[in-house]
């Protein structure tokens, strides 16, 4: 899961002040240190592979990234961008499939612990993590080969301007991939759940409504994928698992099991389910 604007403030508006309070979990990266001492590693030792059970925190978690990245036709030279990077678990598995990532956040505690554990893997040259709002990114025009957003949409309202936005910065013929809860069917659902702590700051949205945003920004959907089925066996996976020392309570705090009950039990009952959209820029 990470963490990106709902309605965008210039100023950084109340909506913007939730999300990021969210997401907070103080002493992260010391927590994290702590966590890697207790499976027998440190910050020379400890590798991506360490590291996936807590940085990649998105339903399905690596493989999901894995799965949703083969579906990028990018060549390995590629300058990817991540929107709503956290602490940078998918920018770093990017990072070996392509030449650089470049991650935006809202969280600016995510991207310094994520920009440190970056050093420590030996990323430092080929992630570069900042600080920033997906709805108005910090970056020029025409200036990535392709990129992607997992579990980000959930947290922003205005889906049109996030496209928009990323349309712009991408090339001609770049790739976006997006993997997002996405609402299936009215009726509500129970909070907490991992993207949000109340209602204000949680903006689900069907695919029909992804879909739009994305054409109307000028892109190409050349793919949808319903992962439902994967996300109700990974949470199976979960509830027969008792978690290792570096797992999601690091980044979803105390909260974990009632915020994963929620969303399991949105999901199994078909009010929203995890989707996959794969866009292109017309060359």
């Amino acid at each position: 899961m990470t963490s990106e604007a709902g309605e965008h403030d210039e100023s950084g508006g109340t909506s913007d002040r939730m999300i990021t309070d969210h997401y907070h979990q103080a002493d992260l990266l010391a927590r994290f240190e702590q966590a890697m001492g207790a499976i027998g590693k440190d910050r020379g030792t400890v590798t991506t592979a360490d590291l996936a059970p807590a940085d990649e925190f998105h339903v399905g978690g690596r493989p999901a990234t894995e799965h949703l990245l083969d579906q990028l036709a990018l060549p390995a030279t590629a300058h990817v961008l991540d929107v709503g990077c956290g602490i940078g678990g998918p920018a770093r598995f990017a990072a070996d499939r392509f030449d650089r990532v470049t991650g935006v956040d809202l969280t600016a505690a995510y991207v310094a612990v994520g920009t440190e554990l970056n050093r420590w893997l030996g990323y430092d040259d080929r992630i570069d993590l900042r600080h920033g709002s997906a709805l108005d990114l910090p970056f020029a025009d025409a200036s990535f080969d392709g990129g992607y957003l997992l579990h980000v949409g959930m947290n922003i309202a205005d889906k049109s301007r996030l496209l928009a936005e990323v349309h712009r910065t991408l090339k001609p013929g770049g790739g976006f991939a997006i993997y997002d809860i996405m609402r299936l069917v009215d009726g509500p659902v129970d909070f907490p759940l991992p993207w949000a702590s109340e209602p204000e700051t949680s903006h689900l949205a069907t695919p029909d409504a992804y879909r739009k945003a994305a054409i109307d920004a000028g892109f190409t959907v050349t793919a949808e994928n319903s992962r439902v089925s994967q996300a109700r066996a990974a949470f199976e996976r979960l509830q027969g698992q008792p978690p290792g020392p570096l797992g999601l309570h690091l980044v979803m705090g105390q909260t974990i099991g009632e915020k994963v009950r929620n969303l399991t039990a949105a999901v199994t009952g078909g009010l929203v389910g995890p989707i996959e959209l794969i866009l292109y820029k017309p060359a």
